[in-house]
């Protein structure tokens, strides 16, 4: 009998997987040397145990510099397996073991004690405004030498809420349970009493934060905030956002706050790719994680690509411009109003802040003339557009679409029109260059002299324009984006009535900001479903840069362990289901009647069948025409908000079999479980390429041309084979679920000149059978008469 390997103590079930016993391997083994683990595994492979148990064993080893694991997924539903996993590796560790401690970060809208029971003026709308005022006025409190009177609030309160607790009359605004007897009026969040009223304190007149207050009392005086969390976690386990506003709120501190004491203190951080990726949040809240003492979890890898591109991009609205504008002005009234003679409390204020910052009047309003003409600027080129374009737009505003107006040509690199703009009028460097920190300076006067909590635009708008000014023109494209909105206050005439306007700062190339933050981990896990072909995710994710400077990368990949029985993989050599071939929606022609025949043939069968096309307008033909088609129901996905997603699919798996059609790029068709017999089949119809048209898309073919000499099949075609791949794996989930798998189209089933088959690893070439269009039905009569000899 083997020695069990040294993370086996970690591993959360009783025996490991093949396979994931050799992952766990692999990982340990490159981040022993500082380097990455790229991961593809198929349903089943356990692939979050698997990261969870490498990691923790480099950091639980003595001899290993690794002292965190930081978990990145960018769908809440593995966002929930990770904290099961970590849940079942507690709950299994040998006797003697410490438990695994544990956070997961959520917003402020999850944890603040006011928005969660929608208190105070405080709701998921309000939340971010509020809180920074609050939190700033209680600061001010503190240093302005109230902090004996702070203390001594805050610690009255919880003297009153022990009283209240042992006397069992703990209740008020809230509060579930309680006596008889009248309850004392105080704030309690989801069942658990709080020290304070349900509404904010005053003080003298100064309204502020009890919770941040609490948070600010307990701080020791080295500032050390882990001093300041009320609880031990290292005797807790995994610490989830219900426990840490129970944990927090109850003791009377602020959950935000302790949620950020807590991040460099616990062994395991889940998160999103906004706690690594954000400029934003990696600044305020997350930096202290980004450092080689952290081994990181990408998973759900095959997005990190276009999720950090969103990130690393970044966009001005006109609104945002215009708000800028008239804080800029709010700032310097002040001191016009004293240069004119007229008596302003606020003047000295002014001044006495822009002499702390180095930051003139002159260049404040120099800023604010810039922001002035660059809308007027905007507003010309979309009224131009618009004229040029759709000459009759002011008397059918209602039937304008998004639109995205180009300011350079998308396969040129060069010079942005607005840049060129901006030299012609006048505004050079220093304009665009200063405007960051004018607009951190802004905020600063009037966070002081206005009583309202407010989010300021400047910060935001000054950023922004000072990364357009500083970022090339070779790998970030700039254009105004015309999203379709309505708002009646806006002029009839004017396009502000029919569109939100912005300046975009587009990303095209986002593998260098990829690398040089995985660069700043000590190494770690990169792990899809879909990964392959892996030689295109190293390039997209700068891991072959990395192991250029010495790091290693070690690739796997793992097929669907089971039974093969239990599965039929069908690519279909259908007419290509491409624009040019299938017309637009509606239309009646031979490839349409093609993909139609084949997917009511799968969807014609028992249980419940998802079909995938390439747009929300394919869905609606294909539900269409399927409904007039089949005995059974037909559900169609829109594109909308989560509630209406999840009331549809509580709809879809309940009761009998059913077909629901959606849109490839949309949330239903990636991590989304259909276990059990939620899915018995899954179609994909053509391959979800997005429209190449937009100038967007074309500069980020350019600039992937320019870098890997495959623009289009790297950032266009390899994305979409991942998407088709995603849908058809949600059909088989476990070792005893039976189901069929259909790609629909030519380019699936045999080699072309447009072919996407090379891009499926191996293991899936050999699944996926090529079968022509009047032969599925053959195959599926064949696959169910096996399944039911079985």
């Amino acid at each position: 009998m083997t020695d069990s390997p040294p993370w086996a103590d970690i591993f959360g079930h009783p025996e490991p997987y093949p396979e994931q016993a050799d992952g766990i391997d692999a990982a340990i083994d490159a981040a022993a040397d500082g380097g990455f683990l790229a991961l593809e595994g198929a349903c089943g492979t356990g692939k979050t145990m698997l990261a969870l148990t490498a990691g923790l064993d480099r950091v639980r080893d003595p001899e290993s510099d690794f002292e965190r694991v930081f978990v990145l997924t960018s769908v809440k539903q593995q966002l929930r397996q990770f904290e099961t996993d970590l849940e079942a590796v507690n709950e299994n560790l040998p006797e003697g073991y410490d438990p695994i401690s544990g956070l997961t970060l959520v917003g402020k809208a999850d944890v603040c004690p006011y928005a969660r029971q929608n208190r105070a003026g405080i709701d998921r709308d309000t939340v971010y405004e509020r809180c920074e005022g609050l939190r700033e006025r209680t600061r001010n409190l503190v240093g302005d030498g109230g902090a004996t009177t702070t203390s001594n609030l805050v610690s009255e309160a919880r003297s009153q809420q022990v009283g209240l607790l042992d006397s069992g009359n703990a209740g008020g605004a809230g509060a579930a349970g309680g006596s008889d007897e009248p309850a004392a009026d105080y704030l309690s969040v989801d069942g658990e009493p709080t020290p304070y009223r349900p509404d904010t304190e005053e003080f003298e007149g100064t309204e502020f934060c009890p919770f941040y207050a609490g948070f600010l009392d307990d701080l020791p005086e080295d500032g050390d905030p882990a001093e300041a969390v009320p609880f031990d976690v290292t005797d807790i386990g995994h610490v989830d956002a219900d426990e840490l506003v129970r944990l927090a709120a109850g003791h009377g501190s602020c959950p935000h706050s302790i949620m950020g004491a807590l991040v460099p203190e616990v062994e395991v951080v889940i998160g999103n790719y906004y706690h690594a990726f954000d400029p934003v949040t990696t600044g305020t809240f997350t930096g202290a994680l980004l450092d080689d003492s952290t081994f990181v979890v990408c998973d759900e890898a095959h997005m990190l690509e276009p999720r950090v591109r969103d990130l690393v991009s970044d966009a001005v609205a006109d609104a945002s411009l215009r708000d800028a504008e008239n804080e800029l002005t709010r700032v310097v009234q002040p001191l016009e109003f004293e240069t004119a003679g007229a008596e302003s409390e606020d003047a000295a204020l002014v001044r006495g802040e822009l002499d702390d910052a180095d930051v003139t009047v002159e260049e404040i309003e120099s800023v604010r003339d810039f922001y002035a003409d660059l809308r007027g600027e905007l507003d010309r080129r979309v009224t131009d557009r618009l004229d040029r374009d759709r000459p009759d737009w002011r008397a059918s505003m209602r039937d304008l679409d998004d639109d995205e107006i180009p300011l350079r040509d998308p396969e040129t690199p060069g010079e942005d029109a607005i840049t060129t703009w901006a030299k012609r009028e006048g505004y050079d460097d220093r304009v665009w260059a200063r405007a960051k920190q004018v607009g951190a300076v802004v905020k600063r006067v009037l966070d002081s002299i206005e009583d309202e909590d407010k989010q300021r635009a400047a910060p935001g708008v000054g950023r922004t324009l000072n990364a357009w000014y500083r970022e090339g023109h070779e790998d970030f494209f700039r254009a105004i984006d015309l999203e379709r909105t309505w708002d009646e206050t806006a002029p009839p005439d004017s396009w502000r009535r029919a569109y939100n306007a912005s300046l975009a700062l587009y990303n095209c190339l986002p593998s260098e900001p990829i690398g040089d933050r995985l660069a700043e981990f000590g190494g770690g896990v990169l792990m899809s479903a879909t990964l392959e072909p892996m030689d295109v995710f190293r390039e997209v994710t700068g891991l072959d840069h990395l192991e250029a400077q010495g790091r290693p990368v070690i690739e796997r990949t793992y097929g669907l362990s089971f039974p093969e029985a239990n599965r039929a993989s069908f690519a279909v050599d259908a007419p290509k289901f491409t624009h040019e071939n299938r017309g637009p929606p509606g239309e009646r022609n031979d490839t349409r009647l093609a993909h139609l025949d084949a997917t009511a043939a799968v969807a014609s069968r028992e249980g419940n069948v998802l079909v995938g096309t390439p747009s929300y307008a394919e869905a609606t033909w294909m539900a269409g025409a399927l409904d007039d088609r089949l005995d059974k129901p037909v559900l169609l996905d829109e594109s909308s908000g989560d509630r209406e997603t999840e009331s549809l699919k509580d709809d879809f798996f309940a009761g009998d079999g059913k077909v629901l059609v959606t849109s490839l790029r949309g949330t239903l068709t990636e991590g989304v479980d259909y276990r059990g017999d939620r899915l018995s089949a899954a179609v994909v119809c053509g391959v979800p390429i997005i429209n190449t048209a937009r100038p967007r898309t074309r500069a980020v073919i350019t600039a992937y041309d320019r870098r890997f000499e495959s623009g289009f099949e790297t950032a266009l075609t390899v994305p979409a084979v991942r998407k088709a791949r995603q849908a058809v794996g949600r059909v088989i989930r476990g070792p005893d679920e039976r189901g069929v798998r259909v790609l629909l189209d030519a380019r699936y089933a045999r080699e072309s000149w447009n072919s996407v088959r090379a891009y499926l690893p191996e293991h899936e070439r050999e699944e996926y059978r090529p079968v022509s269009p009047d032969m599925i039905e053959f195959a599926l009569d064949r696959f169910e008469r096996a399944a039911s000899d079985d």
